[in-house]
């Protein structure tokens, strides 16, 4: 049993808020990226949405595709339309050979509203989680048949972002629909993401390694800052230098043999968070923590 670690283009450069590394190449993101050792990418803005294209210039890299965001809407939209939808994403990472679709509910979300307090996010309508399962199953499902598996991402100012959103989802999905486990949103939700991957160890097949600044996310929660801001702040930062306990995290992956990626995404303003340096940093931390638990 081996994991690969991978890393998001947001260390150089930022979807949300794309002044945040406008000037640095998608050429900078994959050289740096691969200089500090990791084996793949996550999609980002940067990148060309074709696998004739992206294909070669990853392949130039020796890097693989790991994933890619996918903004979905099932809240509005039916199954159908959500199919149809996601085809060129779909069809994307399939051709490359990426195994999960990171998936994240937008219907309402504010985490790219600047001027809006991230605790002002939309809450999930409760009367809709029965039908909403059974679209996402139905959605899921599709996409498997197709040789990719969703990883559901639970996300600061989405409907779905606390403990409690993620049990109710995933209680009320069935097993096509797999689970992201990202370290700092849970923290930063309030969450134990020890406890989130206790109860829904066999159900994940995705993780982003995002560590937490304690002392900066306890001052953005003070001063009821957007999710944006609080990434400004520096609240959030590469796995190992941050709060969050990893070791138990990595020892409970091992136990269920996980072999997917585990994939540093750490949101900083590239400008202050020096992006190799911290690429390094990042890729140095978790081979460590790792190997210590015997994923690689």
């Amino acid at each position: 049993m081996t994991v690969h670690l991978g890393i998001n283009p947001l260390t150089w450069t930022n979807d949300d808020l794309p002044s945040l590394g406008a000037d640095t190449s998608l050429e900078t993101c994959l050289s740096e990226g691969k200089e500090a050792g990791f084996a793949g990418f996550e999609l980002g803005n940067k990148f060309p949405r074709e696998a004739r294209v992206l294909g070669p210039i990853l392949d130039k890299h020796q890097l693989k595709l790991v994933s890619g965001w996918y903004s979905g809407r099932l809240l509005e939209r039916s199954v159908e339309e959500e199919i149809e939808a996601v085809q060129p994403h779909l069809t994307l990472l399939r051709e490359l050979g990426a195994k999960v679709l990171v998936f994240a509910e937008v219907s309402g979300c504010i985490h790219g509203e600047q001027q809006t307090p991230v605790h002002l996010r939309p809450r999930f309508p409760a009367e809709r989680w029965a039908e909403y399962g059974e679209k996402l199953t139905a959605f899921a499902r599709y996409t498997q048949q197709q040789g990719v598996q969703i990883a559901y991402h639970h996300h600061m100012g989405t409907v779905i972002e606390s403990a409690q959103d993620v049990d109710n989802l995933m209680t009320h999905t069935g097993p096509e629909v797999g689970l992201l486990l990202d370290t700092g949103h849970l923290t930063f939700a309030g969450a134990s993401p020890l406890k989130v991957a206790e109860r829904w160890i066999e159900r994940i097949n995705h993780v982003h390694c995002k560590d937490v600044r304690a002392d900066v996310l306890a001052d953005v929660k003070n001063r009821k800052t957007s999710f944006l801001d609080a990434v400004l702040s520096g609240v959030f930062t590469v796995p190992g230098d941050g709060c969050v306990d990893y070791p138990p995290i990595m020892a409970l992956l091992k136990k269920q043999g996980y072999s997917g990626w585990l994939v540093v995404e750490a949101e900083q303003d590239p400008a202050i968070a020096h992006p190799l340096t911290y690429a390094r940093l990042g890729y140095n931390n978790l081979s460590k923590l790792a190997r210590d638990a015997g994923l690689i």
